[in-house]
């Protein structure tokens, strides 16, 4: 199904929140509009973003949700329960007639708008990547937003803002694939006997109300003559059977409303009650809305007797549900909501089918090959099902078939992983490697970055344009960060096995002191690996030595929430590719991705296995230290760091705690079978040069040569800073190689200041060094 400028809107807003890093959300999304080209879009947007205020007179209503900056920023603070946005959603503040740079002018803006300067810095600003605001051409056609092939004339510019509000629910599709012109925009503005016939069905009696007589006529002669249907003598009832039989211009009032049926709010209603009278034709089954909601109840009603069959009927019998029903994933009822049960088929339609196949189990390297391979496959799946917390889904219900489909495969893969290490006589502490420094890399430590996050991080970078090669690590035994962290940091030569295990941490050689995280990073320091502080960019300073940095929460997350990491782990992973991002844009080469261990997952606790405490110093979920000479009737392994020690871990997927959903430190692919990432961003694909600066007064001309598309120009204090631009506006250098910048400021003049070219995406291509005003 084709999206639409609302659509496409509301994706951007939510990956530039995404792109926001950091410990604390942001407060609120600034919506800065200089010249008020977004106001005609308001009201559609208000009504599929709640979320979304806007700056001006006083008119708190749920329609227009409007008021002045005091209210807005009571609005951001939540000091106003009645109208803050639920569900922990961030709000949206639209600002018309209020430009990004006039926010950040701070002291020399507007004193009314100055409250809310301090909230680009607790919030996010919605702007282009080259620091413009939107507008409404440039969302269209930029590469960053639709991407639309749309001429840049200003009649075309014209023509596109006049029908703005017919835009918001025309797809997109029907607007690519060929140069788009001033009359292509105004023939949506012709006779939309379609939107009006929506807008009545989805709200009849205001319809009607706020028309003239005369204007009301008018529209049911448009509705005789384009459907077959007069509104004033057939009512609603026929208005909902001819939309759901179809046939004619209902076909395209049809595809109106389900590009975007959230502006048109009453239609589903309508359609509840239709009678399809067509008795030539089948009926198409994704226009009831009522035939969509008796499958939802039988797929509920059939996972939950999945859920009690044996582990190989029930994967057939959601792996055929989940055929069944997958269609309904593309009808307009999904976009409402209406049919969480079939999206969450989805994921588990694949995890039925990935749970019957067990891994390879000819050897050890043959089992783990195979893992790597696909078989994260399945604990991705798990993953996925569990995150759905959709309203009209019961939890509950998808839970308990996870755990029917999931807890098997999981079981027998670690059962077996176990065997063949015994069997083999495989010593798995020699399995384990480290992690060496290299020129030139920054090395990124995920604490708990499991083999499937780390396979699904490597595809998002991919989607990026980066080069990602993925390999494995197997982690030391017990899988803990005490024991794992210190050999996945490149001084791991600089630790030894204490004397006891009690901890599982390592010391470092010499000092006799605990390896913990604040010794091993100043022995970093001290070998001239460049250390950030977490969640800090780090520029690369030296290509002869490393960076590392940590980043994530995961395992944090997962102690803390037990089965409820799930709903977090997507925007985990999307807060280390930005991580990588801004490493590549600080001027690294290269960046490694790493962790220290895996874990386990199942909603509903791991099965609990006995350990007697006097067989044992130090319990722990997954492992336990062996007192001297004591024979525990589980598993023991060597401890990595001291051999002659002794580490308990239940076989299978046991724990020695009950009611555990989160755990690891055991023997199971998920624990001990880490990512190795090396990610490469292809700085070769464009370039840019500046071959000529001309100053006329305080306007600057600059000249480029560029194979970089929509690349643009600004003038800075400083090279990487976009805030330390002194231009009035970036610009978009044009096919000739020329841009042209003005400073706004006369006490820029004769000041020294960089002209520096950038990509779409922000990246520094060229820069040269001038002064303000020189020549004039």
């Amino acid at each position: 199904m084709s999206s639409n400028l609302l659509d496409e809107i509301q994706k951007s807003m939510a990956e530039r929140l995404r792109e926001m890093d950091g410990a604390e959300p942001p407060v609120a999304l600034l919506w800065t509009d200089p010249d008020g080209q977004w106001q005609p879009l308001i009201p559609a947007l208000m009504k599929v973003l709640p979320e979304l205020y806007t700056l001006g007179a006083y008119a708190p209503g749920p329609g227009e949700r409007k008021g002045p900056v005091i209210w807005l920023k009571c609005v951001v603070d939540r000091t106003l329960a009645d109208v803050a946005p639920q569900g922990g959603k961030i709000p949206i503040i639209y600002l018309p007639y209020v430009g990004r740079q006039m926010l950040r002018a701070a002291d020399d803006c507007d004193a009314l708008l100055q409250p809310l300067v301090e909230l680009q810095f607790r919030g996010a600003v919605w702007h282009h990547s080259n620091g413009n605001d939107w507008t409404v051409a440039a969302f269209l056609s930029s590469d960053d937003a639709i991407g639309l092939d749309m001429a840049r004339d200003a009649a075309t510019r014209d023509a596109a803002l006049r029908v703005l509000p017919l835009l918001a629910t025309e797809p997109i599709a029907a607007l690519q694939g060929r140069r788009l012109e001033a009359e292509d925009f105004d023939r949506l503005a012709i006779g939309d006997s379609v939107g009006d016939l929506l807008i009545w069905m989805s709200d009849a009696a205001t319809f009607k109300e706020g028309r003239e007589p005369k204007r009301w006529r008018s529209f049911c002669k448009i509705c005789a003559r384009d459907f077959g249907f007069d509104p004033e003598d057939e009512g609603l009832s026929s208005a909902g059977d001819a939309l759901a039989t179809g046939g004619g211009k209902w076909n395209d009032a049809w595809q109106r409303f389900s590009s975007a049926p959230r502006l048109y709010p009453g239609i589903p209603d309508v359609l509840r009650t239709a009678s399809p009278k067509d008795l030539l034709n089948p009926i198409d089954p994704s226009r009831q809305p009522v035939l969509n909601k008796e499958r939802e109840d039988g797929v509920r009603m059939a996972l939950e007797e999945a859920a009690e069959l044996p582990h190989a009927e029930a994967c057939d019998k959601v792996a055929a549900l989940d055929e069944e029903h997958g269609e309904r994933r593309d009808w307009v009822w999904t976009r409402i909501g209406e049919s969480p049960y079939a999206l969450a088929l989805a994921p588990l339609g694949r995890l039925a089918r990935d749970a019957k196949r067990d891994l390879a189990n000819s050897s050890v390297d043959a089992f783990i090959a195979d893992y790597t391979e696909r078989g994260w496959c399945c604990d991705w799946a798990a993953i996925e099902a569990l995150s759905l917390s959709k309203a009209g889904i019961e939890f509950e219900v998808v839970a308990k078939a996870v755990h029917a489909l999931y807890k098997p495969w999981l079981d027998r893969a670690a059962r077996r992983f176990q065997e063949l290490l015994a069997a083999g006589n495989v010593d798995l502490n020699k399995l384990a490697s480290g992690v060496d420094a290299e020129p030139g890399t920054c090395i990124i430590f995920a604490d708990g970055l499991r083999f499937d996050l780390g396979a699904i991080l490597g595809k998002r970078l991919e989607a990026r344009g980066v080069r990602v090669k993925l390999a494995h690590r197997v982690t030391p035994v017990p899988t803990v960060t005490a024991t794992a962290k210190p050999l996945a940091s490149p001084v791991h030569s600089n630790c030894i096995g204490a004397a006891t295990a009690e901890d599982f941490r390592p010391e470092i050689s010499g000092e006799g002191k605990p390896a913990t995280a604040a010794r091993l990073r100043a022995l970093m320091a001290e070998q001239g690996i460049v250390i950030a502080d977490k969640g800090e960019t780090l520029m690369a300073l030296d290509d002869r030595v490393g960076g590392w940095l940590e980043t994530g929460e995961i395992d944090h997350i997962g102690h803390s929430l037990g089965a409820k990491l799930a709903y977090q782990l997507n925007d985990e992973i999307e807060a280390i590719a930005n991580q990588v991002d801004a490493l590549f844009d600080s001027g690294w080469r290269k960046v490694r991705v790493v962790t220290d261990h895996g874990w386990l997952l199942l909603k509903g606790g791991l099965p609990k296995v006995e350990l007697p405490p006097s067989v044992v110093e130090t319990k722990w979920a997954r492992c336990a230290d062996v007192k001297g000479g004591s024979i525990p009737a589980v598993p023991t392994y060597p401890w990595y760091w001291n051999p002659l020690l002794q580490i308990a871990s239940p076989p299978g997927i046991g724990s020695f705690f009950a009611s555990t959903e989160y755990a690891h430190g055991g023997i199971s692919p998920q624990e001990c079978v880490v990512p190795d990432l090396i990610a490469e961003r292809d700085t070769t694909a464009v370039a840019a040069r500046i071959t000529k600066v001309d100053w006329r007064g305080m306007r600057c001309r600059v000249t480029v040569e560029t194979n970089a598309p929509h690349a643009v120009v600004d003038l800075r204090l400083n090279r990487r800073q976009s805030e330390s631009s002194i231009a009035a506006s970036v610009r978009e250098v044009n096919d000739a190689g020329n841009a042209s910048l003005v400073v706004a400021e006369d006490k820029y003049e004769g000041a020294a200041a960089l002209v520096v070219v950038l990509d779409k995406a922000g990246r520094v291509l060229d820069d040269q060094s001038t002064t303000v005003g020189d020549g004039a």
